[in-house]
C-alpha cells in the first residue's frame, strides 16, 4: 500500500489510490473512482464510483465527489463545497443514467461551502468564491463569485487577482508571469 488511510476510513475494493495520497478520518473511497498521487482526502469525505482526481488534488473536510465528476491535478476542493450530479432530482425517480459530467481544470480553486451545479466545466485555474453557485462553465482564470456565480475578475495562477493595462496585458505579482486578456478569455503568455 503506497498511500495511508485513516483506521476510520472505508476504501471499497475496486478503488485505484495513488502513491503519497493521504486519506483522513471517516471518508469513504468507493469502487471505481480513481484518486491520483499524492492527494489528501480530508475528514468525511465520500468519492463516488467514475469520480477521477488528478495529482496532488486537496479535498478539505465535508465534500461528497459525486460520480461525473472529474478534477485535474492540482484542484483545491474547498471545505464542505458541493458537487451536483442530475439536474432535477426526484426521490422517487431513479435517474442514475442521467448523472451529467463536470470537468475541474487544473490548477482551480472552490472556495468553502460554493456548490457546482452539474454539467459545467471550470476552467483550469479558475477561482471559485466561497459560498457561489455556479450554474454557468468558467472560463480558466476566471474568479466568479455569488449567487448565481458571476465573473468579477481574472486570478493567476498562484491565485492572485490580476489587473490589466489597456493593452490587455497584466502581471502576477508573486510569480511574475505575464497574462494577455483578448475577446473575454485569458491566457498566459510568459
Amino acid at each position: 500500500m503506497d498511500f495511508s488511510a485513516h483506521p476510520t476510513a472505508v476504501i471499497d475494493e475496486g478503488a485505484t489510490i495513488g502513491a503519497g495520497t493521504r486519506i483522513w478520518h471517516f471518508s469513504h473511497i468507493m469502487p471505481g473512482c480513481e484518486i491520483g498521487e499524492g492527494c489528501n482526502i480530508g475528514q468525511n469525505v465520500v468519492v463516488s464510483p467514475g469520480v477521477k482526481l488528478g495529482r496532488n488534488v486537496k479535498v478539505q473536510n465535508n465534500v461528497s465527489i459525486y460520480t461525473g465528476v472529474e478534477c485535474g491535478d492540482d484542484v483545491f476542493l474547498g471545505p464542505s463545497m458541493v458537487f451536483t450530479n442530475v439536474i432535477n432530482p426526484r426521490s422517487a425517480v431513479a435517474r442514475r443514467d442521467q448523472y451529467l459530467r463536470t470537468r475541474v481544470g487544473r490548477g482551480a480553486s472552490i472556495g468553502a461551502n460554493a456548490t457546482i451545479v452539474c454539467g459545467h466545466d471550470i476552467g483550469e485555474f479558475a477561482f471559485i468564491g466561497a459560498g457561489a453557485v455556479v450554474t454557468k462553465e468558467v472560463p480558466a482564470f476566471a474568479l466568479v463569485v455569488g449567487n448565481p456565480a458571476r465573473r468579477t475578475g481574472w486570478m493567476s495562477e498562484y491565485g492572485h487577482k490580476l489587473s490589466f493595462n489597456e493593452t490587455g496585458e497584466a502581471t502576477c505579482p508573486e510569480s511574475g508571469q505575464r497574462y494577455q486578456l483578448k475577446e473575454g478569455r485569458v491566457s498566459r503568455i510568459a
